[in-house]
């Protein structure tokens, strides 16, 4: 199956504590069906210093499941779905269902 979400897609969190938040996927694992999406999902980490790193508390993203994120409509940013279209020179492109734009191309 085509992905629908692929890395570089401005995302909107539909649920969960983050909802409403958007941001850009910076990483996709399909096969747990995950995404980590820059600034979103926050999680603070107990981090042991090291010659290469310092110490301390850190905050990080911690990846978020695919089925609560949706792709941001390229007209005006609110959650959208995703269909695939054939082009007349025979590419698979996405489009955004809510408006109709293409998502790639």
């Amino acid at each position: 199956m085509a992905a629908k979400i692929k890395k570089g897609d401005k995302v909107v969190v539909i649920t969960g504590r983050d909802a409403g938040k958007s941001g850009e996927v910076v990483k996709v694992m399909p096969k747990e069906s995950r995404a980590l999406v820059r600034g979103v999902n926050l999680v603070k980490k107990h981090q042991k210093q090291t010659q290469n790193q310092e110490g301390g508390i850190i905050s990080k993203e911690a990846p978020i499941q695919l089925s609560n994120i949706a792709i941001a409509d390229p007209k005006d940013g609110k959650p959208t779905r995703v269909g695939f279209r054939i082009l007349e020179d025979g590419r698979k492109v996405r489009f955004a269902k809510r408006s109709g734009d293409l998502i790639d191309g």
